[in-house]
């Protein structure tokens, strides 16, 4: 089994097509997927799809992109009351964009803080979009955590920064999440990198409908494309596909500890300790 855990089945490309999507998906053995949020205005319908299908798990958050949006400065304790939802497993996405900047820096910052500030009042992860923007990111998430004891969780979504944010993030206890990026002709240096990620911290996800990995690069992504990634993934890594498979499913849900694991897979003895 695997998990894509970071794709948006409600963007345009995958929402005409939902249940396709998700069978698809399901056939090629992708047994959980996270729907993520990335606007209030569209959180509505992001857990709709997660109520659907029992595969499907989702967010709550406001990405960087839409924190100038109205209706979308979202205060921690809204976030906090949104995750009440059985189906609603982490927060975000959320963080920092300096490449796009379609938010103001400080408007995002702060939208940042309260997303990291509802994810230590519910201990739920933080799902952390940054781009162009590694010593913000760093700084806002250490000042946040200082004293709070390891309630900060999280992952670095659609990892492809240099190596310097996947340390301070691992030291911080937090997940790398790969997309098809890792596949992609140009990013030997992400590849050296992720040698460097221990096992036991790394995702896999496809951030469709975006970034489809080879062999379908410019095409319209789907969760099924995961397997992909996935194998790549266990070539740097120098072990089978089965193996990086139920690594990054454990992982997965040892760090989402709402979601629910598949009883066929929990009696496989693959439950994350």
């Amino acid at each position: 089994m695997l998990v894509d855990s970071h794709c948006h089945l409600d963007y345009a490309d995958l929402a005409k097509d939902r249940e396709g999507a998700v069978t698809r998906a399901k056939a090629a053995g992708v047994g959980a997927m996270v729907n993520i949020s990335t606007t209030r205005k569209g959180f509505d319908q992001v857990r709709a799809t997660a109520e659907e299908f029992a595969e499907v798990y989702c967010s709550v958050g406001v990405h960087p992109h839409h924190v100038d949006d109205e209706g979308e400065n979202l205060s921690a304790d809204d976030i906090v009351a949104l995750t009440q939802h059985p189906k609603v497993i982490g927060i975000g996405e959320t963080g920092l964009d300096y490449f796009y900047e379609h938010g103001a820096r400080a408007v995002q910052a702060a939208s940042f803080r309260r997303h990291i500030q509802a994810g230590i009042a519910t201990g739920l992860p933080i799902i952390i979009h940054s781009r162009d923007a590694e010593a913000d990111t760093t700084n806002i998430l250490k000042e946040e955590g200082r004293g709070q004891n390891g309630k900060l969780r999280g992952l670095l979504h659609c990892f492809s920064s240099k190596r310097m944010l996947a340390e301070e993030a691992l030291a911080l206890g937090f997940y790398v999440s790969l997309s098809g990026i890792l596949t992609f002709k140009k990013s030997e240096e992400l590849r050296e990198t992720v040698k460097y990620i221990p096992l036991d911290r790394l995702l896999v996800e496809t951030d469709s409908p975006y970034l489809a990995p080879l062999p379908y690069r410019g095409k319209p992504c789907e969760p099924a494309y995961v397997v992909h990634t996935a194998k790549v993934l266990a070539e740097i890594k120098q072990i089978s596909f089965d193996e990086i498979a139920r690594i990054t499913t454990e992982n997965f849900f040892r760090l989402f500890q709402k979601a629910q694991m598949p009883a066929a897979v929990a009696a496989s003895g693959a439950a994350p300790q």
